[in-house]
């Protein structure tokens, strides 16, 4: 069985929070962006319907949008949630970042581990492989699956677009880099599926993405 992706669309930023799970029950949630009672229950209700068992939240990066709901689920499930250390600096800052776009958030607990550049996450029978990708931010990391072809990039790549730099700790020729070297150089027919927006494919990047 190959591993299976529930999207869900969370916050007034309308970021993606991935749910993986495989045929084991074992399931991960990648950028827990959800802040609201109602978007908690969605994803609670979803594991308790198929009878998931959460294993560990992790983040791409550590941006106010992808980080809300760490402290609900680390604390509702008692999983570790995982992250790039560079990024430490933004989760420190969550609450200011919060406060800033007028809203709160419960303040994410630290990283229960930290990941770099060839490391591997499993879960089930699932490996995801850590692809360090700085530029949006210094600790962004990509999730790449061998296996089934799918790569989840956080806000460093979008379909037709890339990830902004203007924020602290982003880069501009750092950002394109990182997309060139570990991203451009994946086969053409992974899916890559971003922080905001829909789905795309390596080789429709490489082909029509106007900043390459």
């Amino acid at each position: 069985m190959m591993t299976q992706i529930k999207i869900f669309t969370f916050n007034p930023f309308q970021e993606n929070t991935f749910l993986l799970y495989d045929e084991t029950n074992e399931c991960i949630v990648i950028d827990a962006g959800c802040n609201e009672e109602h978007e908690f229950e969605k994803i609670d209700n979803f594991i308790e319907e198929n009878n998931l068992k959460l294993v560990s939240i992790i983040n791409t990066h550590c941006h106010i949008d992808h980080i809300m709901g760490n402290a609900y689920l680390t604390g509702k499930y008692n999983v570790l949630s995982i992250a790039h250390k560079e990024d430490i600096p933004l989760l420190e800052r969550a609450n200011d970042m919060a406060l800033a776009f007028g809203f709160n958030v419960q303040e994410p607990p630290m990283p229960g581990r930290l990941v770099n550049e060839g490391d591997e996450i499993k879960f089930g029978n699932t490996t995801l492989i850590v692809k360090h990708v700085p530029g949006h931010s210094p600790g962004s990391i990509a999730l790449y699956n061998e296996t089934d072809k799918f790569i989840i990039v956080g806000d460093v790549l979008f379909a037709g677009g890339i990830g902004r730099t203007d924020l602290p700790g982003g880069d501009y020729d750092t950002l394109i880099s990182s997309i060139n070297e570990k991203l451009f150089t994946l086969d053409g027919d992974t899916i890559v599926y971003p922080g905001h927006g829909g789905k795309t494919t390596i080789a429709h990047e490489k082909s029509t993405n106007p900043f390459f």
